[in-house]
């Protein structure tokens, strides 16, 4: 929520304090406003105008009831679904993702994707970030996620943008910047919860678009230039470089919060409704969000869509919201693809890890990191592929695992990033981006 606020209590040069009126109401109590936020991003250095949407799968998707299906195995590891053809020949899909079927050439699956950790925390925190760290006993963030290296690392595609978007609470909480800084936390949007597992990182939010208090647009330009009267006395009596730059950081906080691009992406009004239609709602509206924020320059947006975790009633819970998640992704990537954007804007999709191949007690299916289904799309990556496979009833892989590590490699690939880039870590050392792990090299 945007607030005009009183004065700050800080001093400043040991001086004078300085009046500030815009402030993002979220990360009111952490002190961060947007033009904070901004200025962050305006320290890195843009090498590329690649972005990634990532689709969140949070809670673990089955890799037996969607990309691999394995028909001929018993009934108890089979499951309910039958599958149909995609236009990728020899990779059928489940019946329940039409919208997927129509787009797999342009998609490579990854079907041999394997780790070791089946605790929600600690797999999610791996995937998200690269690293070990927290686990469901130890829950807090160790290492800043891949979107928040990027926001430190690359900023937005987009002078005036923001860097990383979070669509909706899932992740575990492991979407933010951790001992980055709270600057490279996602902006958030989304109401969809999960359990609440993941918490709310402290950040700003799509609220953070109103005007609140009966302010009007002219209003606030009106306040905002009698704070610019204020600061040109502590211009004045400012030796150290302090606010060198602020009127510019401040221009973009107004750019976003009135007139901003990254603002009117918001506005799903402004698509033509057959294609809204086409997407359909809830995580339909939220992919189609997601395409317009990477159009407005942000680098990294993740959608956390459903909570996958089906220990029970698998069948049901699928039925309820696979076709959904069908449609806002399918959609979504044909979308893109139309618009020539796919080879600049890389869609993944996934969780932190894949379900077991036999059936429960239960009817559901639980923890099994052995084995996932990874989908890629876009990026300007060679598509229209499998890659690895696994044996006859999907419990590992029998050719080319892939890693934690190759996978989180892929995905900073992705926005322009290599593992041979560092960030200063939070004992003031270089540290690589992943310890370890390869680019697929099927993709490129």
């Amino acid at each position: 929520m945007l607030r005009i606020v009183g004065t700050e209590k800080g001093r400043l040069c040991g001086r004078q304090s300085r009046r500030r009126f815009l402030q993002v109401g979220a990360l009111a109590p952490f002190g961060l406003s947007l033009s904070q936020q901004l200025r962050a991003e305006a320290n890195g250095h843009p090498k590329s105008n690649k972005a990634v949407i990532l689709i969140w799968q949070h809670g673990g998707p089955s890799q037996l009831d969607t990309f691999d299906m394995k028909p001929h195995a018993p009934s108890e590891y089979r499951g309910p679904f039958r599958s149909i053809e995609s236009t990728l020949p020899g990779l059928p899909v489940c019946e329940l993702m039409p919208c997927h079927a129509k787009v797999m050439d342009k998609c490579t699956v990854v079907r041999s994707f394997s780790h070791n950790n089946g605790d929600h925390w600690a797999a999610a925190h791996w995937m998200l970030t690269g690293r070990l760290g927290a686990n469901g006993s130890d829950r807090v963030p160790r290492q800043p996620s891949m979107g928040a290296v990027a926001s430190h690392l690359l900023g937005p595609t987009q002078p005036g943008s923001l860097s990383s978007v979070n669509i909706n609470d899932g992740g575990f909480g492991f979407h933010g910047g951790a001992w980055l800084g709270v600057q490279h936390n996602p902006f958030r949007t989304g109401e969809f919860s999960y359990g609440n597992e993941a918490g709310r990182l402290p950040t700003g939010d799509a609220k953070s678009f109103e005007l609140v208090d009966s302010l009007s647009e002219s209003r606030l330009m009106n306040r905002v230039s009698l704070q610019r009267q204020l600061d040109q006395l502590r211009y004045q009596m400012d030796h150290s470089g302090v606010f060198a730059g602020i009127d510019e950081i401040d221009g973009q906080a107004l750019d976003i919060l009135l007139t901003g691009k990254t603002r009117a992406a918001f506005d799903l009004s402004q698509e033509p409704q057959s294609l809204r239609d086409a997407y359909g709602p809830g995580w339909g509206e939220q992919a189609l969000l997601a395409r317009r924020l990477v159009e407005a320059g942000v680098r990294f947006v993740s959608l956390n869509t459903g909570y996958w975790d089906d220990h029970g009633r698998i069948e049901a819970n699928l039925r309820f919201k696979l076709p959904r998640h069908d449609q806002a992704v399918g959609t979504l990537i044909q979308d893109l693809h139309d618009r020539g954007m796919l080879d600049d804007v890389t869609v993944i999709s996934a969780g932190e890890f894949g379900r077991t191949p036999r059936i429960n007690g239960d009817a559901g299916r639980d923890h099994w990191p052995q084995a996932q289904s990874i989908l890629f799309a876009g990026g300007g990556y060679r598509h229209g592929q499998i890659v690895g496979a696994t044996n006859s009833k999907a419990e590992f892989p029998t050719d080319r695992p892939i890693s934690v590590e190759d996978f989180c490699a892929t995905v900073y690939d992705a926005v322009g990033l290599s593992t041979d880039d560092t960030i200063i870590d939070h004992s003031g050392r270089p540290t690589h981006l992943v310890p370890s792990g390869d680019v697929i090299r099927e993709l490129v």
